[in-house]
């Protein structure tokens, strides 16, 4: 029997269950989606006749007869409907259309600063959606799911911000029932880091159970997904190592009013400001980056320890929660290397032997595009559970 919530770490149930089976587009019969499941043929038949009706799955040529009628066979039809994925940053917003494997269709980024307030970036993203709908050729009721990542803490059951330290005028604001006002689907919302996790297994660690994604930009965070499943925590801020203190910087303030983040030493800002110190121009995360590109000993040396502050707390978590891969993401993950190596060197020197054998630490694959298949991923999960099905139907 095939373990099929490995198909989704956000879990598998009904028949969204014959959908992990189906995704990747391989024609099953019933009779072999029954002996891979485990389930009554009975119930096979009445999950694809269900799948069928929605246009989710359709038949395809039959298989080869072993005598009498060939058994007819079935597979995912991706473009049966299509999901809005959105990656809402400090700084931008990217909006794409994905079908139902997670393929792009079409997609949109631009500059938008988080800081004006929910309604005007949930409006423009809502304006960029229906441009890049528009474009496809595609109706507004192809339209399944909405999946959306934002820069903060979230209440995952209700998709709320929760007192996120640099959305001013988000907290507990109901980013679902505002999106709904003007597209009537489910809305999914979660930290930007849980969905870059989601969209870096997706795209590259698909058999992977257990992985943590760590962000380096304006902030720093991780997703983790363990046992093939991600973990948010009791209220939603699982991964955030961003402010667990380091002893280098135990007089460095951090805007969250505590002295001694990791946040406050490594960061795109951090690294900026310690090079400001030094004389050096650096004003961006990007100035960082392109002096490292330039071959700046001075950045390079800054990356470096940056990289070795972020293995310090990575440290802890390798013997807390055992990841076969930790990739490092984000936009400070463009400096190459140079970070990772600072990660790996502290990480690999004072890791336990066994935790660290098989222990893959690696630039994010997925790089810019993690997010917004992340959400995409979060979307399509909803739109392939039973009650994203039964809402289809309804529908």
């Amino acid at each position: 029997m095939v373990d099929i919530s490995r198909g989704s770490a956000l879990g598998a149930s009904g028949a969204s269950e014959l959908f992990q089976l189906l995704r990747d587009g391989a024609p099953r019969t019933r009779a072999s989606l029954a002996a891979s499941t485990g389930l009554a043929r009975s119930t096979i038949a009445a999950r694809v006749d269900e799948l069928m009706e929605l246009g989710l799955v359709s038949p395809v040529a039959d298989a080869a007869s072993t005598g009498g009628r060939p058994p007819s066979q079935f597979a995912l039809n991706p473009a049966a409907r299509i999901v809005l994925a959105a990656d809402l940053g400090a700084s931008h917003a990217t909006v794409a259309v994905t079908d139902l494997t997670g393929t792009v269709l079409a997609e949109q980024g631009e500059h938008l600063d988080i800081a004006q307030g929910p309604e005007a970036v949930l409006g423009r993203m809502v304006e960029m959606g229906l441009t890049l709908i528009d474009g496809l050729g595609r109706e507004r009721r192809d339209l399944a799911a909405i999946g959306i990542g934002v820069p903060g803490p979230v209440e995952h059951s209700s998709g709320r911000p929760v007192n996120p330290p640099i959305m001013p005028g988000w907290d507990r604001f109901d980013v679902p029932g505002w999106v709904q006002q003007h597209l009537e689907v489910p809305v999914l919302v979660d930290n930007d880091v849980n969905i870059m996790a989601l969209g870096e297994r997706a795209l590259a660690w698909p058999q992977v159970e257990h992985l943590m994604f760590v962000k380096v930009a304006t902030g720093i965070g991780s997703g983790i997904i363990s046992g093939g499943l991600l973990q948010r925590g009791a209220q939603g801020i699982a991964g955030d190592i961003g402010h667990v203190r380091v002893a280098r910087g135990s007089d460095v303030p951090c805007h969250c009013g505590n002295r001694g983040c990791l946040e406050a030493l490594a960061s795109g800002p951090a690294i900026a400001r310690a090079l400001r110190e030094q004389g050096i121009e650096a004003n961006t995360s990007n100035d960082v980056v392109e002096l490292v590109k330039r071959g700046d000993i001075d950045a390079i040396q800054a990356v470096r320890q940056a990289g070795r502050d972020i293995g310090e707390v990575l440290t802890a978590c390798v013997s807390l929660v055992n990841p076969s891969v930790v990739a490092i993401g984000g936009s400070m993950a463009r400096a190459g290397e140079h970070l990772i190596a600072g990660v790996r060197e502290v990480v690999y020197t004072r890791s336990m032997p066994l935790a660290t054998e098989h222990l893959a630490i690696v630039q994010s694959a997925a790089a810019e595009n993690a997010a917004v298949l992340g959400a995409s991923m979060l979307a399509i999960h909803h739109v392939l559970s039973p009650e994203g099905i039964d809402a289809l139907a309804a529908r």
